[in-house]
This record gives structure tokens, sequence and C-alpha cells, in this order.
């Protein structure tokens, strides 16, 4: 089987491409490294069966098409996994046109390639499509609370559009399709650079520095560890469901944001030392995912935060400094 993973360099990306190879899947990753790192899929590579194609996939599909031949090298695609888009708010807040494109041109475009190759399509989205939630937790029918002209409309915005294409193209065109939403993941190969929470505890904790908070510090988030993540997304790409069904990938182990910083603190092994932040725009004040459909496929969230912050550390300690 051959798998195409978009953003297959960045953080969730390279997980999965780690996942799919170990299954016996070759891969080819498609990546431009605008907030991916080579570093995270070196030992792909090596492999032989893992191709890197240094593209941005925000292209017409003719375009993308004559870009990805090399890559494909005449085979037939049986996966694609669309991840490529910048995630964090400084990421995207940097890169706001580019956001909203890789969601919008660039999904159309892999839905071309996936009707053209009869492959299955998975569209990876977020738990931002709900805003600042007005119901809670958040199950996949809830249609969110989002400002579409908002500092984060970029990302909330561009992952909505990029729902509706899979869903259109599903219902129009026969595509066999995929839609998945995550909700605050971590892990190893997170960028120290990445200005999420948790990677901001890192960096201000390696550095001396109060632990920043944002706003009160009491808006809530479910931390999500990678191997959880991965396990359910692989998962969702291969069972079979009677009609397109977006699937919540998270944690139902709701923390107040101060909560998760006393947690890092006591992981790490450093005082409890805050610094209050003004809070980002529109940030959500309530996050937790419904699991109901996650749990009704067999699958739970298995790593507590104390152990996956514990793995995180260990990663982000030993990180070159260059890794970005």
């Amino acid at each position: 089987m051959v798998s195409l993973v978009t953003g297959g360099a960045g953080f969730l990306g390279s997980h999965l491409v780690d996942r799919l190879l170990r299954d016996g899947n070759d891969v080819i990753i498609v990546d431009n490294l605008s907030t991916g790192n080579l570093s995270n899929i070196e030992a792909a590579i090596q492999t032989k069966r893992c191709t890197f194609v240094f593209c941005d996939v925000a292209k017409p599909a003719s375009t993308l098409r004559a870009e990805l031949a090399g890559g494909l090298r005449g085979r037939q695609l049986s996966r694609i996994y669309h991840l490529a888009s910048p995630a964090s708010p400084e990421a995207y807040g940097n890169a706001p046109w580019e956001t909203m494109a890789v969601n919008s041109v660039g999904t159309m475009s892999l839905i071309d390639a996936a009707l053209e190759h009869g492959a299955r399509f998975l569209y990876a989205s977020t738990s931002e499509i709900y805003g600042d939630p007005l119901v809670h937790p958040q199950p996949e029918t809830y249609f969110g609370n989002v400002d579409p002209i908002g500092e984060r409309a970029c990302y909330d915005e561009g992952k909505r559009f990029g729902e509706a294409a899979v869903s259109v193209a599903a219902r129009s065109r026969g595509l066999d399709a995929r839609i998945v939403r995550f909700f605050n993941c971590y892990g190893p190969r997170l960028s120290p650079a990445d200005g999420r929470l948790i990677p901001a505890l890192h960096q201000a904790s390696s550095t001396n520095r109060p632990l920043p908070i944002h706003g009160t510090g009491l808006q809530t988030r479910s931390m999500t560890y990678v191997a959880d993540a991965i396990d359910l997304l692989t998962l969702i790409m291969e069972r079979s469901f009677a009609k397109l069904q977006p699937v919540n990938i998270g944690s139902d182990d709701e923390r107040s944001v101060l909560e998760i910083a006393e947690t890092f603190a006591r992981v790490a092994g450093i005082e409890l030392i805050i610094e209050n932040l003004p809070a980002r725009p529109s940030d959500p004040q309530r996050r937790k995912p419904d699991l109901q459909l996650a749990r009704s496929l067999g699958w739970a969230p298995a790593t507590t935060l104390e152990d996956g912050l514990r793995a995180t550390l260990d990663w982000l300690q030993f990180v070159s400094p260059a890794y970005v």
C-alpha cells in the first residue's frame, strides 16, 4: 500500500509516517518545511520505503499532479492523509494567507488526486472549528461559535472550509473520505519555538523564566498525547463508515491552563512561578471533546498528562538548538 502524507515532516505528520512504515506501507511525504523539520523524518527516509517531496500543496490540481509525479514514480496511491497546515497561533498568525490556501486550494487539489487514484482521503481538521464553544463538551454534531473575520479566522475558517470541501466531494463525487478533529496534541517533536502551551512552558523553564500564562489561566484544555492521537487516526482511516462522520481525537481529561502549568512544574521539578500575559485574541475559554464516537470504535486515550509530559520533556531537553 502506498500512502501520501502532506505535512509529513511536521509534528503529527512525522509520527503518522513512522506508524505507516511500521504497518508495512510505502510512504510519500509532501512538505514545504514551513513548520516541518527534516530531522523528524531522517529515520523514515533511511528505511528506503519513504520518499520526500518538497512541495507546497496549495496549487491547482494539474500543477500539483506534475510536482508529485517524481515521488509517485508511476505508483498508485491507496491513502492520502492531508495534515499540511500551520497549527499554532504563532505559525498561522505569521502566515494567514498560506494557512487559508493550504486548507482550501490544497484540500481541493488533493481531493482531485484522491479521486484520480481511487484513494481513501483523510482530512485533519481541528477543535478550533468549534471556536469559543457554547456547548460543552463538544460533540461532532456541534456547529461551533466562530468569528469569521477574527484574528484566528485564517485557521478556524480555513479548516471549516476544508471540511466542507471534503463533505461536498463525498456526497457529489464519490470520495471515500474521513475527517478528524484534533484537540491540543503534544509530545516529542513539537518545536520548542512552536508557541503553544507545552513548548512555551518548556522554553520559559529552560531559561529560568516564569511560566507564561495568557489571560486568567482558568480557560481549559484537554491535552492529547501524540501516540494516542495517531492510534485513533489510523484506526479511523481503516474503519468503514456508513456516511461521512467527523471524529474528535482528544482526551477528556479537562484541566485549566493553570492546572496544566502546575503539573508541568511538578513533572519538571521546578518551582511554580507564573507570569501573567494578555489573553490571546478569541482564545476559547473551554475545550473538551465529547469522545462517545471515538470510544465506540474501541479506542480510549491511554496516556496520562503526567506521563505524556515526562516523555515530551525528555525529548525537549535533548533537542538541538537548531531545531525549529
